[in-house]
């Protein structure tokens, strides 16, 4: 008998106290109906095409293509902003470099070695990065696993002079150069990648955004994809 039978029956010493309890499995039932009701009606919703998420959804091409697509955004995007998670549990988004794709590494980072995402990083490694083109409204989501590198002969022979200028010449080898003690490396081990592709010029985005709020409709200005990790495995 389950332990919360157990505790039912055992608290049934008369028929009125009997008619307490069958009342509470009443509403007890009641309230798991509806919660499966809300629950039902919220996965409905979900699934919503009228969205103009759900109208841009399109996978309908090959893994090799949505990879090609996915680095071809990012390479146009200066800017990442790298969100990590705090001591106290909080989100802390930074923004960060773009770096040249390396092979077998997914996506890769420049910072000091005495800023505090190193020490959140080392304690909780999930990371998501995000792109964003405000030309185009094109974008990138990316979610993965972040570490810390501090090979000092890989950062030597990755070491770019314009680097420097976020470091600082403090004297002796920390002067931002190749052998700067504080240059750690952040790369980032992708799980799953969500973006969104567009080939339309901004005045037809425009155009399909104004007459959506005439309409009432959705617009699509892009077809969003999603990269899972079998797809980014086979890309390393």
């Amino acid at each position: 008998m389950p332990f919360e039978t157990f505790c039912e029956e055992s608290q049934m010493p008369s028929s009125k106290s009997g008619s307490k309890s069958g009342s509470k499995s009443t509403i007890k039932n009641s309230n798991k109906s509806g919660s499966r009701k809300e629950t039902e009606r919220k996965i409905s919703k979900s699934n919503d095409t009228s969205t103009a998420a759900a109208k841009s959804e399109d996978d309908n091409v090959s893994p090799a293509k949505k990879i090609e697509e996915l680095y071809s955004l990012v390479e146009g995007i200066d800017i990442a902003m790298m969100t990590s998670r705090n001591y106290d549990g909080t989100l802390v988004s930074r923004p960060m470099a773009t770096q040249e794709k390396r092979p077998r590494v997914d996506f890769w980072f420049v910072t000091s070695t005495e800023t505090h995402k190193i020490d959140e990083i080392q304690a909780q490694p999930e990371v998501n990065l995000a792109y964003y083109n405000n030309k185009s409204r094109e974008w990138v989501s990316v979610s993965g696993t972040a570490r810390i590198v501090t090979d000092r002969d890989l950062i030597r022979t990755l070491y770019k002079p314009d680097w420097k200028v976020w470091f600082g010449d403090e004297g002796g080898d920390r002067n931002g150069g190749p052998n700067d003690p504080r240059l750690a490396l952040i790369e980032v081990e992708a799980h799953e990648a969500t973006y969104l592709k567009s080939n339309q010029p901004r005045a037809v985005q425009l155009f399909k955004v104004a007459k959506a709020l005439i309409t009432g409709g959705a617009p699509k200005i892009g077809d969003m994809r999603h990269v899972g990790k079998k797809e980014l495995e086979a890309r390393r």
